[in-house]
C-alpha cells in the first residue's frame, strides 16, 4: 500500500476547539490557506456589477455567468486525475496559479467572448484544487478523523467568505481593480503556502493503481460510489437553492437586498461560531446518521421559505438550514473519501467535487426555470420531498459505507 505522511505530525494550537485538536499540520496548513484564499473570494459576487460596469448586459452576461459555471464541471474531473497522476501539491499549485492569472485576463478582456473564455478558465483552473486538497486530508489522517479534518476545512471557507461578503461590498465602491487584485493575490499567498509548507505524500506503484489506470473507471466501477453520489448530489441541490434561489424569494416578498444580505450574515455566524462545537458532539455519532438528520433538516429549512414572506420568516428558515448545514459539515467528504482505495483518493474527490458542481448549476438553471415558469411552491415543496428521500435512503446504506470504511481501515 501506498505510505502516506504521519498522522503524528505537529499537534494543533493548545488554543484550537476541541474536535480539531491533535489533527496534522499538514491539516491546519490547508486550513491556514484556505481561510486566506477565501478572503479574496470576492470578484464571483460581484461579477454582475463589474461586467454592468463594462457595458455588458441583457443576454450577453449570461455568456459570462454560463462560462464560470460550466468551469466548474470542467476543474474537478482534471483536478482528481492530476492528484493521482502528478500529486496533490503540483495540482493545487497549477489550479491556484492558473486562476490568478485567469483573474487578471477577465478585468483586462476587451470584449465579451474574451470574457466568458477568463472565467472559464477561472472557475476551471480554481476547481481543481478542491480534489487535491480533499485527497491530501485523507491521505494525511485516519478514517475516524477524515470528517474533523474535512469540517474543519469547511469551517476556514466559512470563515474567509463571511469576511470577504464585509469586505467586498466597500472594495467595490473604491474600485473593482480592487477586487480583482485581491483574489488574485491570495490565491498566489495560498500557492505560496502550499509549495512551502506542505509536502507530497509518498505514493508508490501498487498492482491496483496499475490496474486501475489513470481515468475515472475506478470510480465508475465501484457500485457504492454510484448509489452515493447521485443522493449527495440531490443534497447538494438542495442545499444551493440557499445562494440561488432565496434572492428571488426575497426579491418577490418586496424586500430589499440588504434583507438578503442580512440572511446571509445570519447563516455565516451560526454556521462560523457553532460548527466547532457540534463537530465535537456529533463525531461521536454514526456519521451516516447525522448526514441524513442534517441533509433532511436543510431541506425542511429551505421549504419553510416557501412560508416566508417577512423578515422574520426568513430568519426562521435561515436559522433551520444553517443548523442543517453546521450538523454535516465534512461528513459527506469524509464518507466519500473513507470508499476510496488509497490510491485513487484524488480521482473519488473529483467525482465527488464533480457532483458538487453539477448541483450548483443545477440549482442555477433547473431551480431557477422550476421556481420563475412553473411556481415557487413546486420548487420549494420538491426540494423538501426530494432532501428527506435521499437522506432516508443515504441512511439505508449505512451497513454498506461502514463495511467498506473498515476494510480500507484494516488494509492501510
Amino acid at each position: 500500500m501506498p505510505r502516506t505522511p504521519s498522522t503524528t505530525s505537529a499537534p494543533s494550537p493548545s488554543s484550537s476547539p476541541s474536535p480539531f485538536r491533535g489533527l496534522p499540520s499538514e491539516v491546519w496548513t490547508i486550513f491556514a490557506g484556505t481561510i486566506v484564499n477565501r478572503l479574496g473570494y470576492l470578484v464571483t459576487p460581484f461579477l454582475v456589477f463589474f461586467l454592468a460596469s463594462r457595458g455588458v448586459t441583457g443576454g450577453d452576461t449570461s455568456y459570462v455567468l454560463g462560462a464560470l459555471g460550466a468551469g466548474n464541471l470542467i476543474g474537478p474531473a482534471v483536478g482528481g486525475i492530476l492528484a493521482d497522476r502528478i500529486g496533490r501539491r503540483p495540482t493545487m499549485l497549477i489550479g491556484l496559479i492558473g486562476a490568478a492569472a485567469a483573474q487578471g485576463a477577465l478585468f483586462l478582456a476587451p470584449g465579451v467572448w474574451t470574457m466568458a473564455a477568463a472565467a472559464l478558465l477561472i472557475s476551471a483552473a480554481g476547481s481543481t484544487v478542491s480534489p487535491a486538497a480533499y485527497a491530501l486530508l485523507a491521505d494525511a489522517v485516519d478514517s475516524e478523523r477524515r470528517q474533523r479534518a474535512y469540517a474543519l476545512f469547511g469551517w476556514g471557507v466559512n470563515i474567509g467568505t463571511a469576511v470577504a461578503g464585509v469586505l467586498g461590498g466597500y472594495l467595490a465602491a473604491q474600485g473593482y481593480w480592487l477586487l480583482f487584485a485581491i483574489d488574485a493575490g491570495s490565491m498566489l499567498v495560498y500557492a505560496a503556502v502550499v509549495a512551502i509548507r506542505l509536502r507530497e505524500p509518498q505514493r508508490s506503484a501498487t498492482p491496483e493503481r496499475t490496474k486501475d489506470g489513470i481515468g475515472y473507471g475506478v470510480v465508475l466501477r465501484d457500485r457504492l460510489a454510484l448509489l452515493l453520489l447521485p443522493l449527495f448530489g440531490v443534497q447538494l441541490f438542495v442545499y444551493s437553492l440557499t445562494e440561488v434561489a432565496l434572492p428571488l424569494a426575497v426579491r418577490d416578498s418586496g424586500l430589499s437586498p440588504a434583507v438578503y444580505g442580512a440572511m446571509a450574515a445570519v447563516n455565516a455566524i451560526l454556521v462560523v461560531a457553532l460548527q466547532p462545537f457540534a463537530t465535537a458532539w456529533l463525531s461521536r455519532l454514526p456519521q451516516l446518521a447525522v448526514q441524513s438528520a442534517g441533509s433532511a433538516l436543510i431541506a425542511a429549512g429551505v421549504a419553510l421559505t416557501g412560508l416566508a414572506d417577512s423578515i422574520a420568516g426568513y430568519t426562521v428558515s435561515v436559522v433551520v438550514w444553517s443548523l442543517g448545514e453546521v450538523v454535516v459539515a465534512g461528513i459527506a467528504a469524509g464518507i466519500f473519501a473513507n470508499l476510496a482505495p488509497a490510491h485513487a483518493r484524488g480521482r473519488y474527490q473529483g467525482a465527488f467535487s464533480w457532483t458538487w458542481g453539477v448541483a450548483r448549476f443545477g440549482a442555477l438553471t433547473l431551480g431557477v426555470t422550476t421556481y420563475t415558469t412553473l411556481s415557487p411552491a413546486t420548487l420549494w415543496w420538491t426540494a423538501l420531498a426530494a432532501g428527506t428521500a435521499t437522506a432516508a435512503t443515504t441512511l439505508a446504506l449505512r451497513t454498506r459505507v461502514e463495511a467498506r470504511t473498515k476494510s480500507h481501515a484494516l488494509a492501510a
